[in-house]
């Protein structure tokens, strides 16, 4: 057997906290025999769902680290870096420096997760700052990752090409894909179009070879699978994700409405609610994890509301980065680009 991987796990983070992470570490570690968890939180409050579960005395390849300080979703990333420093939160980030863990999984506060894990972990040689990178379904039935998600709303040309690196790095990685197409979010794809910040990312880009880019991208080709990597500032990033949130919820209302309108559509409805299910769960943005790339660590964010399934898939995410020594990788890149004097 090869050697185990050991991630952390927030278990009070999010809006369930405990009554998710829990049953998703089991569903883990049946899934996989190398991986190994750390399940930080109120001990008394994880053993409790670990006895509902079965496991009165807990797993062979499961611990637990206790604390009671948790990062609540309103807390500020300033307060929770600094008047919570033995929050599950910042003990699972804590794990990972001390190379405990290989990579930690949260659902917790976005801007806290992100505040604590660069203050703790700190960025890669190269790397300004870091970027949430998620996952969405395209109409060819394949994916595109959009980053940044919401860790940078005021990013630098130079952020946004560092943005379009560690992407080309995580897809080639995981996706065994020689030369990623990499596309920068606009308004329009003519080259006049834009602001400056987006002008001089595309300049940087155009006169690289360190990524395949092949251009601006406009919103409604986002879902097109024309592209594999979109690039944008983290407030353009956020707002399309929480659209993309919003836009499913409509759809799904709007189908429920049509469903009951008269007896017939009922039939319908329940005929097809199998298959709607299986769309909406495809749609649904909050089962695709974030990662937080750019770090000397693996940190993996998991949507707040994210239920047994999703936090199981950030885990198994979380263990593949690791397999895969994904910082290292995006490390050795940028430290390729710093000797050709391509980064500043």
């Amino acid at each position: 057997m090869s050697s185990s991987i050991t991630v952390a796990l927030d278990c009070m983070g999010g809006d369930v906290g405990v009554a998710v992470v829990v049953p998703a570490a089991i569903q883990a570690l049946r899934k996989h025999d190398d991986l190994e968890l750390i399940l930080v939180g109120h001990k008394a409050q994880i053993e409790k769902q670990l006895c509902a579960l079965g496991y009165p005395n807990g797993h062979v390849r499961l611990s637990i680290r206790h604390t009671e300080q948790v990062v609540t979703m309103d807390d500020s990333p300033v307060h929770a870096l600094r008047k919570k420093k033995n929050s599950s939160m910042r003990i699972a980030i804590d794990l990972v420096q001390q190379n405990v863990a290989a990579a930690c999984v949260s659902a917790g506060n976005t801007g806290a997760l992100m505040a604590i894990s660069h203050f703790v972990l700190k960025t890669l040689p190269g790397i300004s700052r870091c970027a949430i990178i998620a996952a969405f379904p395209t109409y060819q039935g394949g994916l595109v990752h959009l980053l940044d998600l919401g860790a940078n709303v005021d990013s630098t040309s130079e952020h946004l090409y560092q943005f379009a690196v560690m992407g080309s790095v995580l897809i080639s990685t995981f996706d065994n894909m020689t030369e990623p197409r990499v596309a920068l979010l606009n308004v329009g794809i003519e080259n006049i179009k834009g602001n400056e910040c987006v002008k001089g990312a595309d300049y940087l880009l155009r006169k690289s070879d360190a990524v395949n880019y092949i251009g601006y991208i406009e919103g409604d080709q986002i879902f097109s699978g024309s592209v594999d990597v979109i690039v944008c500032d983290g407030f353009v990033g956020n707002v399309t994700l929480k659209s993309c949130e919003g836009l499913v919820k409509l759809v799904v209302h709007y189908m429920k409405e049509a469903f009951k309108s008269h007896f017939f559509s009922k039939i319908i409805g329940i005929l097809a609610k199998p298959m709607l299910r299986k769309v909406v769960y495809r749609l649904d943005t909050t089962e695709h994890n974030g990662a937080l790339l750019g770090l000397r660590g693996i940190v993996l964010k998991s949507h707040g509301s994210a239920d047994v399934a999703s936090f199981v898939s950030a885990i198994e995410n979380a263990r593949r980065s690791a397999e895969k020594r994904l910082p290292e990788l995006i490390e050795h890149r940028m430290a390729h680009l710093l000797e050709e004097g391509r980064l500043s």
